[in-house]
């Protein structure tokens, strides 16, 4: 950067950071959950917003970085966040503010580039005041730290409006391909589900096929090898609409005693804490039977698994479960329920058909959906070496 070389030939001095801000420590104050009243202000803790309560201690500008809990990323660098306006602050994250001669948002970059591996010690990770405070921070002129807050700002503004970008365009193609699925999947349209001449039967599951509860296979039973094996809780996360293969496993004696899912079985999740997962499901096309824990439901059946699997995705379905779940916390939906959950049946060559049509819409959702976080993880890295180019200086010599 010329204007460094300009400014300052020699190198640039470093001090402690608390020589470079005014640190706020002693004016913060934590407040019990059961103990706040909600409201607009937002109240902060070691990684962000924590809550919102109905008063304020700061009004202002502040940088804060996690002190106890969530306080470093996987690279080693501390948590830290911008914060304006009137805010509250808990005991978890130092506080400062701005003082003549370095820029608080100077600081704001600078202090995300540190690695504070070595100052974090405990059993809950902590940095503490003592150690915040002597943090080395160089201190060049305000014009290069003023150009560097200037490019890193704009840079910032810059990947921020792309991966909205990129979110924008994946939420259109998801929506795109549900509208897609539920007019070919309806049957009320001869264009676009292209049900010709074949009799479709509207069948409820309990009349298609049979519900066998899985049991008692829990995450301490996983192995390293072994049985292929699928928690319920991983289909929530792990398992898109179809799996050959499996996240987890278990030992050969332990296979015994669960409940396993073969080839072309549907497997239900019954249990979510929300009505849009529950009876999320994952068909098993791999080669060997599957063991399945409790809260799911395998479904076996003699259709196509994977139009079974694409109609529990329709809008019918989520109607379906709306009007049928239990629970309030955590939310079932029932066997004896499920079973009367009505189903069109073509013949299984139209069933092929709107199957390999779906495939191909899935697969380039999954292609966006795979791809927009690798975008935005090579954007951020694009970031990060730009951002530690800038904010590395040789240290000026006496």
């Amino acid at each position: 950067m010329k204007l460094i070389e300009k400014l300052c030939p020699n190198g640039v001095e470093y001090h402690n950071l608390e020589d470079c801000c005014y640190i706020l420590d002693n004016l913060r104050k934590p407040i019990r959950k059961s103990n706040r009243s909600n409201g607009k202000y937002p109240y902060y803790g070691a990684n962000g917003v924590q809550d919102y309560v109905s008063d304020y201690i700061f009004d202002g500008t502040y940088v804060l970085v996690g002190e106890d809990g969530s306080v470093i990323t996987k690279n080693g660098n501390p948590v830290v966040n911008w914060a304006s306006g009137k805010i509250w602050v808990n005991n978890h994250a130092h506080i400062i503010s701005e003082k003549n001669g370095v820029l608080l948002r100077f600081l704001f970059h600078y202090i995300q580039t540190l690695n504070v591996s070595f100052y974090i010690h405990g059993n809950i990770p902590k940095l503490t005041g003592k150690d915040f405070r002597i943090l080395q921070i160089p201190t060049p002129p305000i014009e290069v730290q003023n150009e560097i807050v200037r490019i890193l700002d704009r840079f910032s503004m810059l990947e921020a409006e792309l991966e909205n970008k990129l979110q924008n365009e994946l939420e259109y193609r998801k929506q795109q391909y549900e509208y897609y699925r539920d007019k070919l999947l309806s049957f009320s349209n001869l264009e676009m589900g292209g049900v010709r001449n074949c009799k479709v039967d509207w069948l409820t599951m309990g009349e298609i096929g049979t519900f066998v509860r899985g049991n008692g296979l829990q995450k301490k039973d996983f192995t390293e090898s072994g049985v292929p094996c699928i928690h319920y809780g991983q289909i929530y996360t792990y398992y898109g609409t179809f799996a050959s293969e499996t996240k987890s496993f278990v030992s050969e004696e332990a296979a015994k005693k669960f409940k396993k899912a073969k080839y072309g079985d549907v497997i239900i999740v019954c249990t979510s804490e929300n009505v849009e997962d529950v009876c999320k499901c994952v068909v098993w096309l791999g080669d060997e039977n599957v063991c399945v824990s409790g809260e799911t439901y395998i479904f076996q059946h003699h259709q196509n698994p994977k139009y079974i699997a694409y109609y529990l995705q329709t809008s019918a379905f989520q109607s379906f479960k709306t009007r049928n779940y239990t629970g309030t916390k955590v939310i079932r939906v029932h066997e004896d329920r499920l079973k009367k959950f009505i189903i069109p049946i073509p013949p299984i060559e139209e069933q092929n058909r709107i199957v390999e049509i779906l495939d191909r819409f899935e697969a380039l959702t999954t292609d966006i959906c795979n791809g927009l976080p690798a975008e935005i993880k090579a954007r951020q890295q694009q970031y990060e070496y730009y951002r530690n180019k800038l904010l590395t200086f040789k240290e000026k010599t006496a």
